[in-house]
């Protein structure tokens, strides 16, 4: 817990856990709602591919505000923006006239919010503690984004069931502000200064730097195979509690929080490892495993046995991504971090809105269980073939 040493790491840390509270208690009712309206697994992909598919539009304009403007405004409006349609969604379920393109609509509105927030935040992150900490402070805030995702689906659904699908919206619109004042309350290393070039100029100085620095082409489509598979672990989960289980949201509930106690193990685990060497080695072991995990999940011939297997699946993929992002951040400086986050979130992001859509429309077809284990045999694939070939990227 070396991070929390420093006062503003700790205060964007709090702020930050009760903003993905809310995030996780509006995430519940959404995926559950989207399904129970539509009675599609198309349509729960096609909710998820609008909220994330933003941020691998705008990723390059995004990465190039983080390194021109004040990290901490951006973050604010982009807080402010997810703030409202939060409040929107809950007005229209209060009235009783909320339809599926509503959510689909505000989805996608707060995807464009996130991604001009995301690369802000990420480039504000190493600002707020020295360097040789920046993998204890990515692994607590996994930590902190996956506590989040067991204490947000609890008090969701336990919203949800008692009070109604406006309560969860409206609290979720709540904790922005905690998330505002925190902004206003820290101060940063770094502030990016004034720009000389253009807009194009600043995107080219990025693809270019990336392309100088090595493996980062071997990271960023990794990354993207991991999240357009691997996510769907936890996309789909509705599904498997509706159609594979036979229950209801309080069986969704349940789903996810095994998964996010399975996701804070593994984040507490990164953590605790400490060193900062051999990270592409554990994080392509973690990648197979994840495999491992979805087809052992997929498969399982009861609920119980299945939720052993997604408690480790969250385990191994919360510590694979905390690695590759490790990874990326030491490869980026600080006037070049927002740019670089930027294209990294082209393939992180990016996978999970086209994962998603294609994994909504073959589960439709051929039902949950053969594509869940069918992508994560590609991923065993995946990850073992990077311990084998990529040699390089393991002396690291």
């Amino acid at each position: 817990f070396t991070a929390f040493e420093y006062r503003d790491f700790r205060v964007m840390w709090a702020a930050a856990c009760t903003s993905s509270i809310g995030t996780w208690m509006q995430k519940l009712a959404q995926s559950w709602l989207v399904l129970q309206l539509s009675g599609s697994a198309f349509m729960l992909g096609l909710d998820a591919f609008l909220g994330e598919i933003p941020i691998f539009l705008l990723a390059l304009v995004a990465g190039v505000a983080a390194d021109r403007f004040d990290r901490r405004r951006l973050l604010i409006y982009s807080q402010m923006l997810q703030m409202s349609c939060a409040f929107v969604l809950a007005v229209l379920f209060a009235m009783g006239v909320v339809q599926v393109w509503h959510i689909l609509a505000l989805s996608f509105v707060v995807g464009v919010a996130q991604a001009f927030g995301a690369p802000a935040y990420q480039s504000l992150l190493p600002s707020l503690v020295p360097r040789e900490h920046l993998p204890n402070a990515i692994a607590m805030n996994s930590i902190q984004f996956n506590l989040a995702r067991v204490v947000g689906p609890m008090l969701g659904g336990l919203a949800l069931a008692k009070l109604g699908a406006a309560w969860c919206f409206g609290l979720n619109g709540l904790s922005y502000i905690a998330v505002i004042i925190s902004l206003m309350m820290i101060t940063t290393m770094f502030i990016p200064a004034p720009a000389r070039e253009s807009v194009g100029e600043s995107m080219r100085q990025g693809l270019r730097f990336i392309g100088r620095q090595a493996g980062v082409k071997t990271l960023i489509a990794v990354s993207f195979a991991a999240t357009s598979l691997g996510v769907s672990i936890v996309t789909f989960l509705p599904v498997f509690a509706r159609d594979v289980y036979g229950g209801n949201e309080a069986t969704y509930t349940l789903l996810l929080t095994v998964e996010s106690a399975g996701a804070i193990t593994g984040a507490l685990l990164v953590a605790f490892r400490g060193k900062t060497d051999q990270l592409w080695r554990d994080a392509m072991i973690s990648l197979a495993g994840l495999g491992g995990c979805m087809i052992a999940f997929a498969l399982a011939p009861s609920m119980m046995l299945g939720l052993v297997f997604l408690f480790f699946g969250g385990l191994a993929l919360i510590t694979c991504f905390a690695m590759m992002s490790s990874l990326i951040q030491f490869m980026a400086t600080d006037e070049m971090r927002g740019r670089v986050m930027s294209i990294y979130n082209i393939a992180f992001r990016g996978g999970m809105p086209i994962g998603s859509l294609i994994t909504g429309r073959l589960v439709e077809d051929f039902a949950a269980k053969p594509v869940i284990a069918g992508e994560g045999a590609i991923l065993v694939f995946i990850g073992l073939a990077m311990l084998v070939s990529n040699r390089r990227m393991l002396a690291e």
